[in-house]
């Protein structure tokens, strides 16, 4: 059995920093997630739980190189703020810590980085921030929110709801409490906010979400969440591939 260190794919948590010194990639992918309610059913965690399943099936399809970083757990999530165990910082503080992360990779050389993002609320700041960093020359920095690259399920993407917790019963099914799957359809909403004129009333879930359950949860089951594993991580994997080959100089002045 190889050790970890012999892997293609280096994780930073199980390396030296000898082991990352001769490391022959410019090429790092970091999870990024939220700790926050999903429901009765689901942990808190699942953000971070599924981005790191997709991070790491992403990488088991590609030959590339790739240092994975240890995965961000705290994100932008106050909008969640009425459900006990919810944790989150601001906007500009979430910002300038995965900058300054991937900005320490960069220094050691790791100057292209992919952000394999489990969490709705983050995907605005990462994009920005992706802008960011590439603009500055600091680095060269590609958000991927897994669930936006799974082809037609994308379009059933709750809260705690089918995609999620499909997911969830493939990677991580002991963490489903199969038991209170009722209690989450009873309390659901069918979508996110409330919405007049093409604006959203609503800032925080538990305006349209009794038990912060949005989507069918039941329409999610093991073989689905099997499927959006495979459609994520290829979709990664191409990813990763376009990344590493890019040109990442900036255009001339026009």
């Amino acid at each position: 059995m190889p050790l970890p260190w012999e892997y293609t794919n280096m994780d930073l948590r199980d390396a030296t920093w000898t082991d990352v010194r001769d490391c022959e990639t410019n090429l790092a992918v970091v999870p990024v997630g939220s700790t926050e309610q999903h429901g009765p059913h689901a942990p808190l965690g699942t953000d971070v739980i599924t981005a790191e399943a997709v991070t790491d099936a992403g990488l088991e399809k590609t030959d590339l190189e790739v240092v994975r970083a240890p995965a961000i757990p705290i994100g932008i999530a106050e909008e969640h703020r009425q459900f006990p165990g919810t944790m989150w910082v601001s906007e500009d503080t979430f910002r300038d810590y995965v900058r300054e992360s991937i900005e320490s990779l960069a220094h050691h050389g790791l100057e292209r980085v992919v952000v394999v993002n489990g969490h709705g609320g983050n995907v605005d700041a990462l994009r920005a921030l992706g802008g960011r960093l590439t603009r500055s020359g600091d680095a060269y920095a590609v958000p991927f929110t897994w669930f936006e690259a799974v082809g037609d399920h994308s379009s059933d993407m709750g809260h705690g709801g089918p995609l999620e917790t499909a997911l969830l019963r493939h990677c991580a099914p002991d963490l489903v409490r199969e038991d209170r799957l009722e209690e989450a359809q009873d309390g659901r909403a069918d979508g996110w906010g409330e919405w007049q004129s093409h604006a959203n009333l609503a800032y925080d879930a538990a305006e349209f979400t009794e038990n912060g359950v949005v989507g069918d949860p039941e329409a999610g089951d093991e073989v689905r969440g099997e499927e959006l594993l495979e459609l994520a991580a290829a979709s990664l994997a191409d990813l990763l591939e376009a990344v590493a080959e890019r040109d990442i100089s900036r255009p001339e002045r026009r």
